[in-house]
């Protein structure tokens, strides 16, 4: 499967081919409904009772997405770096650190990088991780949560999302010095990743655009198959940190 997000598209432009199979798929960033109907009219009173069943599913999602980033929601400011396993991280551009995870990075200053400069990421991707994407995203696809569904697929098993998996280079993009802003990002998905396994996201710069924008080759590794799992490239622009 190939992917294209473009930064100031109003929406992301997937391209997926897999099996002979290629599709397009336009997400929209928003949606404005408007309604003209009255207030005394039987299509009002419908227009009101959908408005509020809206609102009752926003707000449900809105919880469950706060659960899936791990956000407290018990009103004392407490946030994802108070969880269990995580701590303040030590760079300025991150808010914490997991002690699960594991970063190299080849410079440390802004200023300083060029060609060949990269970044790893490596992270074991857990049935907790799988089940909060879903809940967070919205992909319940029965393939990453039904193991009984699985177990009779091509892949005998359930799989981690790929969006999921591809989030990695995102986390090794953002340990680059600097403030990272994604620009673009296209993937391939050339194997699955599997509930337990650990994978090693690369990110390496191979082009210096100017005026502090950069390309770069994107890789993830899975360790349990020794094999590259996505392969890709990115456009990322590294901005001042704010003080």
């Amino acid at each position: 499967m190939v992917q294209t997000a473009r930064a100031g598209d109003g929406g992301r432009r997937t391209r997926e081919f897999g099996l002979g199979h290629r599709t397009h798929i336009l997400v929209p960033i928003s949606r404005t409904v408007t309604d003209d109907t009255t207030a005394s009219s039987p299509l009002s009173a419908m227009t009101d009772a959908w408005l509020q069943m809206t609102e009752t599913a926003f707000r449900s999602a809105t919880a469950m997405n706060r659960a899936a980033l791990g956000v407290s929601e018990n009103g004392d400011g407490a946030s994802p770096a108070d969880a269990d396993g995580t701590e303040p991280s030590d760079l300025p551009s991150l808010a914490f650190e997991d002690g699960d995870w594991d970063f190299e990075r080849s410079v440390e200053d802004a200023a300083a990088l060029g060609v060949g400069d990269a970044v790893t990421f490596t992270k074991r991707i857990t049935d907790e991780d799988v089940e909060r994407f879903a809940g967070a995203s919205g992909d319940t696809n029965r393939l990453h949560l039904d193991e009984e569904f699985a177990d009779d697929s091509r892949f005998g098993g359930r799989i981690a999302h790929g969006t999921l998996v591809s989030g990695l280079i995102s986390a090794a993009l953002a340990r680059l010095p600097g403030l990272t802003i994604y620009l673009s990002q296209d993937l391939e998905f050339r194997g699955p990743v599997e509930i337990g396994d650990r994978v090693t996201a690369s990110v390496e710069i191979v082009e210096d655009l100017g005026k502090g924008q950069f390309r770069l080759a994107t890789t993830i590794e899975n360790h349990a198959t020794d094999s590259t799992v996505i392969d890709g490239e990115a456009v990322v622009l590294i901005d001042d940190l704010p003080e």
